[in-house]
């Protein structure tokens, strides 16, 4: 068994290898500085990923930041769920036969064409999004920028079967525009809630820092929001940031909740 450090270094190092532009890899203490989220929301997203939610991130443009928003949320998975990334059909028929539902996060880089490590499409693409169906826990992000265009692109031209769409629990779906000062600015326009079959619109985001809440969740309590909003609050006040240090309070304080 892999002791507190090591599981911290082998969770951040599978995180790390979805970084494709070099750098650090940003963190929801980041993102909530750079108004892609405000505190209450991303205290409602850590907490569902911390109950074990799947998640699909959706942003037509590149550039958009749905890698980086999709890491960012994989590291506040619970301690004992491990990650391992889709590379190919081997993996794929191995995470079929997986029974132990909620140790693992399955996660491929991008639904998308192209023979990239980690990218599912396809045959792969149906087969990955039935894990959610399924009981696992997946994780992945694709270029669309709305529920109805996700759900083209899934079940229309990769024939995902709707059930298994409507297991993944989060969808959350970004914009990016030019700011006053012609720099990008990314930030979270929509937060879908799957319930019982039916994704219910939880959040919306008008610009950088502007969000509102649509509806109460049916799935996280606002103890536990609350519980990872103070978390957020001390890594902030501390000025902690990094992926690492980020993880390890994450399983050194939410442990304890």
């Amino acid at each position: 068994m892999l002791s507190t450090s090591h599981a911290i270094e082998s969770h951040v190092s599978i995180l790390e290898e979805c970084n494709q532009r070099g750098g650090r890899m940003l963190t929801l203490v980041d993102l909530i500085e750079a108004g892609t989220v405000d505190l209450p929301l991303a205290a409602y997203l850590a907490a569902v990923m911390r109950s074990r939610g799947s998640l699909l991130v959706g942003a037509r443009p590149g550039g958009a930041g749905k890698t980086t928003v999709m890491v960012a949320l994989l590291n506040f998975l619970p301690d004992d769920m491990v990650i391992r990334p889709i590379d190919g059909r081997i993996s794929l028929l191995r995470a079929l036969h997986d029974t132990e539902f909620g140790k693992t996060c399955y996660l491929a880089h991008e639904i998308g064409r192209g023979a990239y490590y980690a990218y599912v499409w396809g045959e792969q693409a149906r087969q990955f999004v039935s894990l959610a169906g399924r009981g696992h826990t997946i994780a992945s992000n694709l270029h669309a920028d709305t529920l109805s265009e996700l759900r083209a692109q899934l079940c229309e031209q990769n024939r995902v079967d709707p059930q298994d769409l409507s297991a993944v629990t989060l969808k959350v779906f970004l914009r990016v525009a030019r700011g006053h000062d012609f720099r990008p600015q990314r930030w979270v326009s929509h937060v879908f809630e799957a319930v019982e079959g039916e994704d219910r619109l939880i959040w919306t985001g008008h610009a950088p820092g502007k969000f509102r809440r649509g509806a109460e969740s049916a799935l996280i309590s606002r103890d536990a929001q609350r519980i990872c909003r103070e978390l957020l609050e001390m890594l902030q006040a501390k000025g902690l940031r990094t992926m690492t240090q980020v993880r390890r309070a994450v399983v050194e304080s939410l442990a304890l909740s």
